[in-house]
């Protein structure tokens, strides 16, 4: 069973078991973190979200994403400006993948 979810404005498909790279969640290492955004879960897909569908996973570590260089630089002006930037992430284990309970 795999599942589509929304956080950080980005898009992750999961399944239990997987390790994703997020941008920072709140939580300390070994917290539960639960993702409520759904949006497709096997071949249901939602509208916008799949209702009751949740997906909970344990924060593995808070860490820092490799360094990306910025470089600006104006041909035959003398500009020149280097920047660096890392994210933080958080790394997420999947540990269950819900679905959303059948009604009656």
């Amino acid at each position: 069973m795999f599942a589509v979810i929304k956080t950080g404005s980005k898009q992750y498909k999961v399944t239990t078991g997987d390790v994703i790279k997020v941008e920072k969640l709140a939580g300390a290492e070994g917290s539960e973190v639960i993702f409520d955004e759904v949006l497709a879960l096997d071949e249901k897909i939602g509208k916008p979200f799949v209702k009751g569908a949740s997906v909970k996973g344990t924060v593995l570590k808070q860490a820092k994403d490799a360094k990306v260089i910025i470089f600006k630089k104006k041909r035959r002006q003398n500009y020149r400006r280097k920047n660096g930037h890392r994210q933080q992430i958080t790394l997420v284990k999947i540990m269950d993948v819900c679905a959303a309970k059948k009604e009656d």
